[in-house]
């Protein structure tokens, strides 16, 4: 038997896991622990449609991984099931996850997603987004009917396009006359409607509804739940499931970063060929989990960011890891957009973007006098050599592309 087969059978023959899909974050479970409070708030604002009325415009906000989307998706479920009770069709519920490049990258593309799940056709390209709009228009018209469409992390499509489509989605009704629409938009940031247009916050903003970070202990009730489901019976050793919800506690209540925890944890544990998961397995996933978190970080920024950290990214690997400054930075960012014919931000803007990148630990700065000429910053890239590579693989397709 050779190296490979001993690995595939060891496999085959013992698993920690039971069900894995149940801590994988597309796993959509029976019961949500505390949040009924938020899902029957979401369930008062919403129910008028059942009567065919149109509802108000409803904004979730909450940090990561606080049950936003599962709560409202499991509303929506609940809303079509009954309208099917009553045995009517005038409801129609469509989610799109506004962070999904390919569906949300711009107005036109969520517009034909849009008319693409309710049963229309649009070319992905090549059409005025004002015909895409009348497309749209003609198709929910057809009938009297209330659509309830949620735009997920509305927060980073506004941050590709601008918060000009999401006041034109809201005007719409305006150029209906059997259709209404309502917009549920989720975001986990919690600040997004302080930055958006007051025209635009009025309107999407009808109902505001907020969603807390879990405590440790309720961290504990959900990863409990779901190892029941997930584990062999007796693999998790005491211990792990608290250490995983303070882990994620300290991350804002993280539902989702505590499951991906123990997920990993065990999968960790299994290729290792250990029969239990341990707390180092968690120590372990831990950190894993936060090398994976700052490439998904660089993927999801917006292109000027990109391009920013494209420029950082050379300058770093021609001087072999010597210190770099603002100007550099500037003036290495100009050549790449002019290479890949981007726009070119002032270098005031292209600060705030370096300011943000040493919030999130891509790189440290830090202001130095250069006597006469004023003062800079010294940069230095915080990206551990393997993570400089794959992140200088995602920037590039994403410039390049």
């Amino acid at each position: 038997m050779d190296k490979l087969d001993h690995i595939f059978n060891s496999f085959v023959s013992t698993t920690l896991f039971r069900n894995k899909a149940v801590l994988q974050s597309n796993y959509s479970p029976d019961t949500i622990p505390h949040r009924d409070d938020q899902i029957a708030s979401v369930a008062a604002i919403l129910a008028p449609a059942l009567r065919g009325e149109r509802v108000s415009n409803l904004f979730v906000y909450g940090k990561t991984g606080t049950g936003k989307t599962l709560s409202v998706q499991r509303v929506g479920q609940r809303l079509l099931a009954k309208v099917a009770e009553l045995g009517n069709d005038h409801l129609r519920f469509v989610y799109i996850n506004c962070k999904l490049k390919k569906v949300a990258d711009t107005e036109y593309r969520i517009l034909a997603e849009l008319i693409n799940i309710l049963g229309g056709s649009v070319p992905s390209t090549g059409l005025p987004t004002d015909t895409v709009y009348v497309k749209f228009v003609e198709l929910i018209d057809k009938r009297k009917q209330t659509l309830l469409i949620v735009l997920d992390e509305i927060d980073q499509a506004v941050k590709k396009i601008s918060d000009n489509f999401i006041y034109n989605f809201t005007r719409l009704n305006t150029e209906l006359n059997h259709a209404q629409i309502s917009i549920i938009g989720i975001s986990n940031d919690v600040t997004f409607m302080d930055h958006l247009d007051p025209r635009v916050r009025s309107s999407l903003g009808e109902e505001e509804l907020v969603f807390p970070p879990y405590n440790a202990i309720q961290l504990q009730d959900i990863l409990r739940e779901r190892a029941g489901h997930a584990f062999q019976k007796g693999v998790v050793e005491e211990g792990v499931i608290a250490k995983c919800a303070a882990f994620a506690a300290r991350e804002h209540g993280d539902a989702r970063r505590a499951l991906d925890l123990l997920r990993v944890a065990g999968e960790i544990a299994e290729r290792e060929g250990n029969k239990n998961i341990g707390i180092s397995h968690i120590d372990i996933a831990n950190q894993k989990i936060e090398r994976d978190k700052m490439l998904d970080i660089i993927e999801s920024e917006p292109k000027q960011f990109q391009l920013v950290l494209s420029a950082i990214l050379s300058l770093h690997e021609r001087q072999h890891g010597k210190s770099i400054y603002t100007g550099d930075v500037y003036s290495a960012y100009n050549l790449i957009c002019e290479k890949t014919k981007n726009d070119v931000l002032t270098q005031r803007r292209v600060s705030d973007i370096l300011a943000e990148f040493d919030m999130l630990g891509i790189i440290n700065t830090r202001v130095i006098s250069k006597g006469r000429q004023g003062r800079t910053r010294d940069i230095r890239l915080m990206l551990a050599p393997p993570l400089q590579t794959k992140a200088k693989e995602i920037v590039e397709k994403a410039i390049y592309s």
